[in-house]
């Protein structure tokens, strides 16, 4: 659905799994909110008792080795939020309360499908509010010895073209660029999964990290090819899930995007990178109603949140 009045689901969803990097299980519900509420989580579970409301958002993270943490270790966190918010910003929804049981959010196949697949499920309404959106006004640009993120202006809608270049021959170099719409995020994006280095997975468990991958919801890389029995689901699939991740990402900007984004070799770290870099300066962006509609005066609660690594053992 896309449309110029904000939505929500029709009923709320369930789905359960375990964490990628804690191994233990996880139960989620997401369910309908009302317009302007925008995408939140309520973590219940905790250490102290008390149920804690986080929304997705910047100045909630607390953490971004490796996967995205928001909230308090201490007093309720959710970890691992990228794929999730890549699922409801690639369908379009704008309003949302996630309702998790632990620590980490599940990881599934390790792909968006799972998401979507359940968001479907139930299907989407509007909020009878209208629409707003983040108008990128003038290029920004940011770099990191090769790597570089860019965010220009875009008459309407939101492009993304990513670009990855990795030493390992079996990922090497590669290019995805589409318009992000609902059809064409669950046919082209949302069934890529996560993926990383057979090399590196000794690492990561010494440091308590991929306690839960494995090759149900991992593409693992071997030297010379891909370990999964059943391969890869599309020949570029590994910058595709770059290409989710960045949706992921931007979504935490708070509004969906009008603007073209464009990176190569970035990452979740280029991303908060560039939008840090969009709104330091006002002059940047708008927020607007509907496509080409009138300015209002940019607020500051519209500010940047971004997963600084991805999920990617």
């Amino acid at each position: 659905m896309r449309t110029n009045q904000q939505t929500t689901l029709k009923t709320s969803v369930t789905l359960t799994g375990i964490g990628v990097h804690s191994g233990n299980p996880a139960e989620i519900t997401i369910h309908p909110a009302k317009a302007n509420h925008g995408i939140a989580f309520l973590r219940t579970g905790t250490t102290t008792g008390n149920d804690r409301l986080i929304k997705a958002h910047f100045a909630c993270v607390s953490a971004t080795e490796l996967c995205t943490v928001i909230g308090d270790v201490e007093t309720g966190a959710v970890a691992t939020i990228e794929h999730l918010m890549s699922a409801l910003y690639g369908l379009g929804v704008d309003n949302a309360l996630i309702e998790i049981d632990g620590p980490e959010m599940p990881i599934l196949d390790g792909s968006a499908r799972p998401f979507v697949t359940a968001i479907d499920s139930v299907g989407l309404t509007t909020c009878g509010a209208p629409r707003r959106w983040i108008k990128v006004l003038q290029p920004v640009r940011i770099e990191a010895g090769r790597a570089f993120a860019e965010l220009r202006p875009l008459d309407c809608g939101f492009r993304l073209d990513v670009e990855i270049d990795f030493e390992s021959p079996v990922i090497g170099r590669s290019r995805k660029a589409m318009d992000l719409t609902p059809a064409a995020y669950r046919r082209e994006i949302a069934p890529a999964r996560t993926f990383g280095m057979m090399k590196d997975v000794e690492r990561y468990w010494k440091a308590g990290f991929a306690l839960g991958a494995s090759l149900d919801n991992t593409v693992a890389v071997g030297e010379t090819a891909v370990v999964n029995p059943e391969g890869l689901r599309f020949a570029d699939e590994f910058v595709r899930h770059k290409f989710l991740d960045a949706v992921g990402d931007l979504a935490l900007a708070g509004l969906p995007i009008q603007g073209a984004y464009r990176s190569y070799c970035g990452g979740h770290r280029m991303n908060v990178g560039i939008l840090e870099a969009l709104f330091a300066d006002r002059a940047n962006f708008a927020i607007v109603e509907g496509p080409g509609a009138r300015r209002e005066p940019a607020r500051a609660e519209f500010g940047l949140g971004i997963a600084a690594f991805a999920a990617e053992l």
